[in-house]
């Protein structure tokens, strides 16, 4: 059986009220009195009732993280480190999975489900910059991702255009001229896509090497079979380039496999840089040079971010949102060594 406040309080030799006080964090405690009463909730392995705890509070004790789409290494790894951050503070999370549709996304700001949590880590992908006053939700929301900027909720993202300019400016400095970018949107601007093309294009600019259309690569989704079809697709059209820029791991690995089908040499014809730094680009052969973009930075903080709104709302305070932009750097491995 649990062993209760009534236990820990008579081999203590105090009330009930002072066991709860030092339990819960109460700060005027004698310094006697809390040794005793930790010393009897180790002695007795004593665990708080959250749920009990939670309820009295008004809350359930749980998050929800939204996704869109799980079958991406990247956003499963990044479950898997919003989780283990969650659970370090004693919250558990739900996951929901919007495959990117802008209607499901749109639902489930709406949804009566979102009572079940007490806020939401959310990652938007079919919704837009548009979209951004359907952030003005009524509880704690931690934005990720690149779709929207400057939104009505706290926004925890990374630096896309420095870092895809510094993942272009490492290929210029290796001696690589002609680099095709693929995993581009046509037509985006705000989004990953966008913003990564963008900061391949300054790099280019700032090195004097003339932008050309013809290496740009266009994919729908970000999966490994977008890459490879991309990539038959430039060599079929006889495009010259001697780097490739991935817009994402999975993308570029796809690319990868077709190159490798193709006869050209990784990295002595083509070098190759991916974006995201997921587990598998230490194991790829070649091992995948690539864009760390501070994904675990990205999980604690968003963690963080949304439990001190939680707070702030519970004490009937609103401070202006935040944002707040992960660090990044080039991880070098075998497809794309050091000059």
């Amino acid at each position: 059986m649990a062993v209760t406040l009534r236990e820990v309080a008579e081999l203590a030799g105090v009330s009930i009220k002072t066991v709860s006080n030092v339990v819960n964090g109460y700060p005027h405690i004698r310094p006697g009195t809390k040794q005793r009463v930790e010393a009897a909730v180790a002695e007795l392995g004593y665990t708080p009732n959250l749920t009990a705890r939670n309820l009295r509070a008004g809350r359930s004790g749980a998050i929800t993280l939204a996704l869109p789409d799980m079958g991406l290494a990247y956003f499963a790894e990044l479950a898997a480190q919003v989780i283990e951050a969650a659970e370090a503070t004693g919250l558990i999370v739900q996951l929901e999975h919007t495959a990117g549709d802008r209607d499901r996304e749109l639902e489930l700001l709406r949804s009566a489900r979102r009572h079940s949590s007490d806020g939401l880590i959310f990652s938007p992908l079919g919704m837009g910059q548009d979209d951004a006053q359907a952030l003005a939700v009524p509880y704690p929301l931690a934005l990720l991702g690149e779709r929207i900027f400057d939104g009505p909720a706290d926004h925890v993202t990374m630096r896309n255009q420095d870092a895809a300019r510094a993942a272009t400016e490492y290929l210029l400095a290796s001696g690589r001229r002609r680099i095709a970018l693929i995993g581009a949107h046509q037509g985006e601007v705000i989004g990953s896509a966008g913003l990564r093309l963008w900061g391949y294009r300054a790099a280019l600019e700032a090195a004097g090497v003339p932008f050309d259309p013809a290496l740009i690569g266009y994919t729908g989704l970000w999966h490994r079979a977008n890459g490879a079809d991309t990539m038959r697709d430039l060599l079929a059209r006889g495009v010259e380039f001697d780097a490739v820029f991935g817009l994402n791991d999975t993308l570029t690995f796809g690319a990868m496999r077709v190159l490798q089908e193709a006869g050209r040499r990784i990295p002595d014809d083509v070098a190759v840089m991916g974006f995201d730094d997921i587990e598998e680009a230490q194991y790829s052969i070649p091992s995948l040079t690539t864009v760390h973009p501070g994904h675990g930075w990205i999980a604690r903080t968003a963690v963080e971010t949304l439990i001190a709104r939680i707070a702030t709302q519970a004490e009937g305070l609103n401070p202006p949102p935040v944002t707040r932009l992960a660090d990044f750097s080039i991880i070098v491995r075998e497809s794309a060594p050091a000059a």
